[in-house]
């Protein structure tokens, strides 16, 4: 079985190419579904791979920027993206990615950039995951109270609803963003992005896994739009990203290719699949993905402290995060198609 396994020059490591693939088409479906690189997904599916850390979250990045790009242009289309917002949003990014990227390289020189990086991944999934299942929790319950008094459900109505407290902060600049329909304060979304920066440049990740809700439930803008200018900052944070760690020689390019060819056909398919999903429906989705990723990732530490527990636990965090691209991919696609064949019918059925 030698033949499904190929030489990494950079890296020196030997990797199972069907998994890169596997992990290329179905992040691209969820990147462009839920407004972020899939980062999260991927430096810990390349590690699980066989990839180094420092490797898999320099690849990973020079894979999501191309990713991005393609993502972006088709949500440009659909009206999704604050390009005012994104570009607000470009100072804290730059600025929190590069102490991230040389906390990363300091790590490495002493050795303990791999559980480090787990530690805190499992540390910002639950949160994110607690986050996303404690606005769908509370947003049915203001449905249930509104419905049991008798008053019409507002849709618009959210769950957590943080964005409120954080819009009466009135420092200014003041600014209005047209397509997310929201007017603050510039240094909120500035906050937002450096801390979503820097853990971009320790995790590998394009900065969507927090800034996608960070948008939601801190800036205040639609799901929709969160999506379509979160994939916008991941574009920019991923092409600096990818140029400092290929500088830094932690960019494994055959593995990024392998992905981009992949990923650019699954991008496609997310971007249109929000046409037909919105709000809510993005929200559980998202939440369930964070918590898959969560347990593959808890997996990967067992060995460190369990050694006699190391085949079984890395081929079933190996099984779970491509079995989960791969169901989550499938979700997306199939409800794409199902939304594109009602549109067409009810086309039909008007003339």
């Amino acid at each position: 079985m030698d033949w499904l396994y190929v030489l990494m020059p950079i890296a020196g490591v030997k990797i199972f190419w069907p998994g890169l693939v596997i992990l290329g088409v179905g992040v691209g479906v969820i990147g462009g579904f839920f407004g972020m690189g899939g980062a999260w997904m991927v430096t810990p599916g390349l590690n699980i791979l066989g990839f180094p850390m420092a490797f898999a979250i320099g690849t990973d990045i020079a894979h999501m920027a191309g990713k991005s790009l393609i993502s972006t242009m088709r949500h440009g289309r659909f009206g999704n993206v604050d390009y005012k917002l994104g570009m607000i949003m470009l100072v804290g990014t730059v600025v929190g990615f590069e102490i991230g990227a040389q906390m990363i390289m300091w790590l490495e020189r002493i050795g303990i950039v791999g559980p480090v990086v787990r530690w805190m991944y499992l540390g910002l999934l639950a949160a994110i995951a607690w986050m996303v299942f404690a606005d769908i929790a509370k947003k049915r319950r203001k449905e249930k109270e509104a419905l049991a008094a008798g008053k019409e459900v507002d849709k618009l109505a959210t769950g957590i609803e943080w964005h409120k407290s954080l819009h009466k902060i009135k420092i200014p600049p003041m600014m209005h963003f047209h397509a997310a329909g929201i007017t603050c304060t510039a240094w909120l979304p500035i906050f937002v992005s450096f801390l979503t920066g820097w853990l971009a440049g320790i995790l590998g990740i394009g900065g969507g896994l927090i800034r996608m809700p960070a948008l939601i439930y801190l800036v205040g803008c639609p799901t929709h739009v969160a999506v379509g200018t979160d994939l916008f900052e991941v574009m920019i944070s991923g092409l600096y990203g990818a140029a400092s760690y290929t500088w830094k020689g932690r960019t494994e390019l055959v593995a990024a290719i392998i992905m981009l060819v992949g990923a650019a056909v699954g991008a496609q398919v997310g971007s249109v699949a929000t046409k037909y999903i919105k709000g809510y429906g993005i929200r559980i989705a998202f939440g369930l993905a964070v918590v898959g990723c969560f347990i593959s990732v808890l997996l990967k530490l067992i060995p460190t402290y369990i050694p006699s527990f190391y085949r079984t636990a890395d081929i079933s965090a190996t099984i779970l995060i491509l079995g989960l691209v791969a169901a989550m991919s499938i979700y997306i696609t199939v409800k794409m198609v199902q939304g594109a064949a009602a549109e067409v019918a009810r086309k039909k059925a008007r003339s």
